[in-house]
C-alpha cells in the first residue's frame, strides 16, 4: 500500500492510503492500528472473501467475515455495500412517515455513527451502544450502469439534499464495521416459548423502547425493526438459561430479564444506512455550530493546535488554514490561524444549500450554510478576458487583467487594516474537477507558478476553478459574536436607491468618496460599480453609521482593484 495522509470528511478523520490495485482505504482511529489487516489482500481478495464470507439476513450485500490472521490477531467484520442512489424498499408505514428516505453516503452514515457513539445530545446517563466503524473502502473497478442499481436522478437528489459529497455514480462503497458478538431480538425469542402473537407483540414493544432511546439521543432509524437490536452473547445465554430451568414462571422470568437489559441500555443497535437526526438535533447541531463559528470567527488570528492533516500557510500577508476537501477532491484555505474554522467552509457544507443568485452577470450566490452560517460565494474569473465591448470601454481590464482569489483577499485584507471597511473574507476552494473552459489569460498564472501549496503544486492552477466565500456582511464580527437579537442587513448603493434609504445625490456622493478614499491609500477602484458597495441596515431599518456619522459604506468586490504605486502589498 501507498503513503498514508490523513483527511477530514464531515468532521471525521480517516487515514487515507491508496491500495497498490488503485483503489482507496479509509481508515478510522477505530482501524488505523489494524493498517495490516485491512490491506485488501488480506480481506478482499477473491477466493478468502468468497469462502470465508456468511452473507446476512436482510435486503442489502451484507456479510460477516473474518482476516486472514495478522500479526497473531484475527478481526470479525460486517462488511456491506453502501447503497446509496438505489431506491428504499420498505414498509408501508414506514415509506408514509419517511416518505423521502434515502440511503445515507458513507461518508454521512460514519459521520452519524460516530456523533451517535459520542453521545453528546440528549441524556447523559444514556448511551447508544453501537458498532465500531472501521474502514471505507472504495474499490478501483468502475461498474456499468446497469450494475449499480443507481439512477442519476437519484443520486442528483441525494447530492443536492446533503451538498458537497462526491458520489461516484458507478464506483462502490464497501463500508466495513466491527463485528459485535451477540444474537438479534428475534433470535433470542427462540428461546422463550411464545405463541407467534405474543412473541410478536414484545418483539414491537421492545423495538418502540429502543426507538424512544434513540429519539431521546437525537436520532431515527427510518426501517427500525427488532432485526437491529443485538444482545451479548453473554446475557442470551442467561436468556436460555432462565428458560431451560422449567420452572413456573421460567417464561415471564426470561421476558423480565430481557427488559430489564433494555431498561439498563445493555444492547447495541446495528444497520445504519438510513439513519438521521431527528429536527429537534438537526436544529440544535446548527444552533450549536453557529454559535461556536461566530466565537471562532471573532478569534480567527488567534493560532490554535492545529491538526496533522491541516497545514498554516501565508499568501501575499495573509495567513490561511489549508487542508484537502476529501470530500471533493478539491483544496481549501481557511482565512486565519484558528483550525476549528476549517471544517465550516468544507464544500459539503454550503456548495448545494439552497441559495440566491446576486448577480444577472456573474456566479454570485447568497447562501445558508448546514450550519446556519450566511455565506456569499463567487467563481473566480481569474484567467478570464471579458468581452471586447467592456474591454474598449475599461482598457484598465486589459492592461491590469482580473484578480486572482488570493490577491482579491491579500487586498481586502489589507483595506481592512487601512481602515477602508470591507467585507470579511472567509476561504478560497480549488475545486477537485478539471475545469473545462480555458483560459484566455494566463498572467496570473505565471506570477503565481512559484507559489506552492505543502504538496509542492502552485496554489493557482489554470487546469481547476476556484471560488471565494466571503460573508454575508451583518456587522463587524466582534459585535455579531455578541448579538442575540437582530443582525445589519446589506444592500448595496444600487438597491439601496430604489428602497429609498438615501436618494441619487447620497449615492454618487459615497460611491465617490469610495473611490477617493481607495486613491488617498494608493489604490485604483476606478472599475467599482455600486453594486460592490454595500450599506448596512440595523434592525430598525435605518442606515448603520461610521464614527463619523456618515452612512458605512462596505467594498465586496475585489476583483478590479489593484495597487498603483509602485511597491505591492503582495510580498
Amino acid at each position: 500500500m501507498h503513503k498514508k495522509t490523513l483527511v477530514n470528511v464531515l468532521g471525521v478523520v480517516y487515514a487515507h492510503v491508496k491500495t497498490s490495485d488503485g483503489g482507496d482505504l479509509y481508515l478510522t482511529r477505530f482501524a488505523e492500528q489494524y493498517l495490516k489487516h485491512f490491506d485488501t489482500k488480506n480481506w478482499y481478495e477473491p477466493e478468502w472473501f468468497n469462502s470465508h464470507k456468511i452473507r446476512l439476513k436482510g435486503t442489502g450485500s451484507v456479510y460477516k467475515l473474518p482476516t486472514k490472521e495478522v500479526d497473531g490477531k484475527v478481526l470479525n467484520l460486517v462488511v456491506k455495500n453502501c447503497r446509496v442512489g438505489e431506491d428504499v424498499p420498505i414498509d408501508t408505514h414506514t415509506l408514509m412517515e419517511f416518505c423521502d428516505a434515502e440511503f445515507n453516503s458513507p461518508w454521512e452514515e460514519f459521520s452519524l455513527v460516530m456523533e451517535m457513539r459520542e453521545g453528546q445530545y440528549g441524556p447523559k446517563d444514556l448511551k447508544i451502544i453501537t458498532q465500531r466503524p472501521m474502514v471505507i473502502y472504495v474499490p478501483p473497478e468502475i461498474m456499468q450502469m446497469w450494475q449499480s442499481g443507481r439512477s442519476k436522478a437519484k443520486i442528483n437528489r441525494i447530492r443536492a439534499k446533503h451538498p458537497g459529497i462526491d458520489i461516484d455514480i458507478l464506483k462502490q462503497y464497501k463500508l466495513i464495521y466491527e463485528w459485535i458478538e451477540g444474537y438479534n431480538l428475534p433470535e433470542i425469542f427462540q428461546y422463550i416459548n411464545f405463541e407467534d402473537d405474543m412473541r410478536v407483540h414484545h418483539l414491537k414493544t421492545i423495538d418502540r423502547i429502543v426507538t424512544s432511546d434513540l429519539n431521546k439521543k437525537g436520532y431515527l432509524v427510518a426501517d427500525m425493526k427488532p432485526e437491529h437490536i443485538i444482545i451479548s452473547e453473554e446475557d442470551t445465554a442467561r436468556v436460555r438459561e432462565i428458560g431451560q430451568a422449567q420452572t413456573v414462571g421460567s417464561r415471564e422470568d426470561q421476558i423480565y430479564y430481557l427488559y430489564n437489559l433494555i431498561s439498563i441500555g445493555k444492547y447495541s443497535v446495528v444497520d445504519y444506512e438510513l439513519l438521521l437526526r431527528t429536527s429537534e438535533h438537526e436544529v440544535e447541531v446548527k444552533k450549536s455550530r453557529r454559535h461556536s463559528y461566530l466565537d471562532d470567527q471573532r478569534d480567527r488570528f488567534i493560532p490554535t493546535p492545529l491538526p496533522d492533516h491541516l497545514t498554516n500557510m501565508e499568501i501575499f500577508g495573509v495567513p490561511y488554514i489549508y487542508g484537502h476537501a476529501e470530500s471533493t477532491g478539491g483544496h481549501l484555505w481557511v482565512v486565519g490561524k484558528n483550525a476549528r474554522l476549517f471544517d465550516y467552509f468544507l464544500p459539503e457544507r454550503w456548495r448545494k444549500t439552497p441559495s440566491i443568485r446576486l448577480s444577472d452577470s456573474k456566479d454570485v450566490f447568497y447562501t445558508i450554510t448546514k450550519d446556519n452560517i450566511h455565506l456569499v460565494w463567487e467563481t473566480s474569473m481569474v484567467g478570464e478576458m471579458p468581452d471586447e465591448e467592456e474591454v474598449r470601454y475599461n482598457p484598465r481590464i486589459r492592461e491590469f487583467g482580473i484578480n486572482s482569489p488570493f490577491e482579491e483577499f491579500a487586498i481586502a485584507h489589507h483595506l481592512n487594516k487601512l481602515g477602508i471597511p470591507c467585507v470579511y473574507v472567509r476561504a478560497i476552494y480549488m475545486t477537485g474537477t478539471a475545469k473545462i473552459e480555458a483560459s484566455t489569460d494566463l498572467r496570473r498564472y505565471e506570477s503565481h507558478k512559484n507559489i506552492l501549496d505543502p504538496e509542492g503544486n502552485p496554489i493557482l492552477q489554470e487546469s481547476h476553478n476556484y471560488i471565494t466565500i466571503r460573508g454575508y456582511y451583518n456587522g463587524p464580527d466582534q459585535w455579531v459574536a455578541q448579538q442575540t437579537g437582530p443582525l445589519y442587513a446589506p444592500v448595496d448603493l444600487a438597491r439601496a436607491v430604489l428602497r429609498g434609504l438615501i436618494d441619487e445625490a447620497q449615492c454618487r456622493m459615497l460611491f465617490r468618496q469610495v473611490k477617493e478614499n481607495l486613491k488617498d491609500v494608493n489604490y485604483d477602484g476606478s472599475l467599482l460599480k455600486l453594486n460592490d458597495l454595500l450599506l448596512a441596515v440595523n434592525g430598525n431599518g435605518e442606515i448603520v453609521k461610521d464614527i463619523s456619522g456618515s452612512p458605512l459604506v462596505v467594498i465586496c468586490n475585489f476583483e478590479h482593484i489593484w495597487e498603483c504605486s509602485d511597491g505591492k502589498v503582495f510580498n
